[in-house]
């Protein structure tokens, strides 16, 4: 059968890792000398179409299709992906500049999915990015506030200081600003969704002098609007490789000369193509950067590294727990989304947690400032008082 052999073409070219894959018929390949540490099994053929465009690609769709199923250790599948992307040196990018249109229709294909459905298995403040877990045994509500006060700490803010929020989710993050810190919050966000939250939010504690939720794109900020510090959390993975420039761009346009952002993203560990699966799928239009690209791109347009900090196995964590509230709720998820839509979240959940683990994506917190400011603490004491 082509259909096996093309697999079976494509897998051993691989050279890495233990495994085994059986097929439709029950004929099995195995990879790698050793005890296999995972098995995909195939109920059904892949078309030959699908898996010459991208082989990750058409095994995550046949597993979301219930085609395939996939047992043993997602940490070792992650680690085979992982060596074989970064052994083709997959430096290209096909990626174009995303507009204001594109990038609203991306984020709305995956926040505006429904408040109902991020409760189901978030924490109460609706954070949707990497906690931080200050003792093993914090709760994911807890861990949550532990980020956003972590986060906070870092920009050492002053009552009445103006904050921009890019990408504000649901808003727990500005309004803790605003309550704590006594500063003025601007939170922008694309979806819908998070933006009837975040302002009801607002509303019922009588914080509407004190913080603004907005439905903008970072793309319309402009230069009347000086803010003293900015801080954005999860939303730098959505921007795209064309559009990285424009982001600091922007972002040095509205933020006050010394004054201090706090970038908060995903980074990859060298420059490539998105996964075709989280493009197609999960993430429309999203583009990891790797870290020496960040750090190029904030020294060009003049800001400043003060701190960078990597939270990699909080957010390993935060998936694992993510994963398991997931799958604690299917019931109530299938009243609204098909075994498809679940099969889809549930790798995706996990997948991302395995990547984190093994190393092939990380989280970095960056401390930066516009300029130079020479009257910073001289120290970063503050931030763990």
């Amino acid at each position: 059968m082509l259909e096996k052999e093309t697999i079976k073409n494509v897998l051993k070219k691989w050279h890495y890792g233990d495994f085994r894959v059986v097929f439709w018929d029950g004929e099995e390949l195995r990879i790698g000398d050793g005890e296999p540490k995972f098995s995909l099994i195939l109920k059904e053929k892949i078309p030959l179409s699908t898996m010459l465009s991208d082989a990750s690609l058409a095994f995550a769709m046949h597993y979301m299709d219930g085609k395939m199923d996939i047992e043993g250790d997602y940490d070792e599948i992650a680690r085979v992906l992982f060596y074989f992307s970064n052994k083709k040196h997959l430096k290209s990018s096909t990626s174009s500049k995303i507009t204001q249109q594109q990038e609203s229709k991306n984020i709305k294909s995956h926040y505006d999915l429904g408040n109902d459905f991020y409760r189901l298995w978030l924490d109460s403040t609706m954070s949707y990015s990497c906690a931080y877990f200050k003792q093993e045994s914090d709760t994911l509500y807890q861990a949550q506030i532990n980020k956003i006060e972590h986060t906070l700490k870092k920009l050492d803010l002053k009552p009445n200081e103006k904050l921009l929020d890019i990408g504000c989710g649901w808003g727990w993050l500005s309004i803790m600003a605003a309550q704590k810190y006594g500063v003025n919050a601007v939170g922008i966000t694309l979806s819908q969704e998070q933006y009837d939250v975040a302002t009801q939010r607002v509303k019922e504690l009588n914080l509407q002098d004190k913080v603004e939720i907005r439905l903008q794109n970072y793309q319309d900020l402009e230069y009347k609007e000086h803010f003293d510090k900015v801080v954005s959390v999860g939303m730098f993975e959505h921007v795209g490789k064309k559009n990285l420039d424009l982001y600091f761009m922007k972002v040095k346009q509205v933020l006050k000369s010394g004054g201090s952002f706090l970038l908060h993203s995903i980074l990859c560990m060298f420059e490539g193509k998105t996964n075709a699966w989280i493009d197609k799928y999960i993430f429309p239009g999203g583009y990891l950067p790797s870290l020496r690209e960040v750090v190029s791109i904030m020294s060009e347009w003049d800001f400043h590294l003060l701190l960078a900090e990597s939270l990699r196995v909080h957010y390993a964590k935060t998936l694992d727990i993510w994963c398991e509230n997931f799958n604690n709720v299917l019931d109530e998820v299938r009243k609204k989304y098909d075994d498809k839509f679940i099969r889809m979240w549930d790798l995706y959940l996990r997948s991302c947690a395995s990547a984190f683990r093994v190393g092939s994506v990380d989280l970095f917190q960056f401390l930066i400032t516009k300029e130079i400011n020479n009257n910073l603490p001289l120290t970063k004491e503050y931030i763990y008082k």
